[in-house]
This record gives structure tokens, sequence and C-alpha cells, in this order.
């Protein structure tokens, strides 16, 4: 499922716009514990975040998730965990390829490996990036339901937000035809409208629940209702 914040107008984001990012990771790391320069990975992974072929999935998303779990971090078990899954989580990422979390998991166990992170941590931020192949952690998984939370928070944005998002992400499958799009998108939208809980953290569930089922199903009606190529409901 395609999850974002705020679409980038450019996929490339200026050094300017990077600058705070990579003083952040490196304060990440040097917490956790890295014996070695955290600058080269760091620019690595924000050189990947801004690749050509992401219109929502670039460094705003990157930064805005980073910015849900500073307000959700209470609720986790080991926060900086969480940061660094997130810095993970869609780092390897082709919007034609469905491995993406795979190997984002991989990636982060050779560079935070590299980096000489203790082995727990780095199976822990391993385990979290496979997470967002579902985003359902299991009950009492409190890091997962961070991690997911601050994920799926762009579901619960304002209409004309949720609206750019649902716009970009089309962008990004822009190889995909518009009758099988519509399919594809609409069967992620009910699987979503289902869930008994989007978000799992008292606070995610309290400011984005209510909106992000209204933004569902408004983007839902509009894929599947009459004279659109699926009309099936």
């Amino acid at each position: 499922m395609p999850e974002a914040d705020a679409p980038a107008t450019d996929a490339t984001a200026p050094a300017s716009a990077t600058e705070d990012l990579l003083a952040a990771w490196t304060a990440l790391l040097h917490r956790c514990g890295a014996a070695t320069d955290p600058g080269p990975a760091g620019r690595e992974l924000l050189r990947r975040w801004s690749e050509p072929q992401r219109r929502y999935h670039t460094v705003d998303h990157l930064r805005a998730v980073l910015g849900h779990i500073d307000t959700l971090a209470e609720h986790a078990d080991d926060p900086d965990a969480v940061r660094l899954a997130a810095w993970f989580h869609d780092a390897v990422y082709r919007p034609d390829r469905s491995e993406n979390e795979e190997r984002s998991a991989a990636l982060a166990v050779r560079a935070l490996g590299g980096s000489g992170l203790p082995a727990p941590r780095v199976a822990e931020v391993a385990r979290l990036v496979r997470l967002t192949v579902t985003h359902r952690p299991e009950p009492g998984d409190r890091d997962g339901e961070v991690l997911c939370d601050a994920d799926l928070a762009v579901l619960g944005g304002g209409p004309a937000a949720y609206a750019a998002y649902a716009a970009a992400v089309r962008e990004e499958y822009a190889f995909v035809p518009e009758p099988d799009f519509r399919a594809g998108r609409a069967a992620v939208l009910r699987q979503l409208l289902a869930l008994p809980a989007l978000y799992r953290t008292r606070t995610a569930h309290r400011r984005f629940d209510a909106p992000a089922r209204a933004n569902l199903a408004a983007e839902l009606a509009g894929l599947t209702g009459p004279g659109t190529p699926d009309s099936s409901g």
C-alpha cells in the first residue's frame, strides 16, 4: 500500500533541505553506539530517498514520519530503533517491484551492522522494516505500533493534503494502465477500511482515525462509483 505524506514537486531534495536530516541521522547513530563515521551512510540513504522515480516515497515523507515518531515516542519501547527503521523502511524503493521491504531490511542489516551497532538492535530494526509490508503489528508490539502509525499518518490528513498524496501515488504508478490501477488501488483501500483499527497508539487513533476513514472512503467512491471503469463497489 503506498503511504506517504506530501508529495515532493522535485524528487531531488535541495542540499539545504537535507542538512537537518543528516545531522539528525548522525546524532541518532552516535546515540545508538556507532563505531564509525555515520556521515557516509546517512548521505547514501538521503541519495536513495531522492531518487527520480519517487513521487511520495521522498525525503519529505521521511521527515514527516520521523516527526510523527517524535510525537509518539513515549509509546515506544525503543524509540531510536523505530527512528532507525523509519530511515530504512523505504530506502530501497522501485514501484514496479514487490520485494522493496525485504531489500530495505537487508540494507539496514548491512549498514547498521557495518556501523558497529549491537546485533539485537539491528535485528529489531530489520524486523520493523519488514512490518511495513502489512502495517499489522501484533498486540503489545509497541515499537511496531509507533512505526506503522507514523507511516500511515498521511491517511488522516486534511482533504487537500490527502488529495495531493493520492495524486502522488498515481504519479508513482504512472506505468500502470488506468483500469488496472483503479482495481488495485481500490483493493488496497478496501483492505484498509476493513481493519478494526487503522492506528494502534491512543494519540494517533484520536487524531487520525476518523479523517483517515473518511478520506479512504471518498477515494474508494471516486475509483469505483458510477461512470468509472470499475463500478463494482
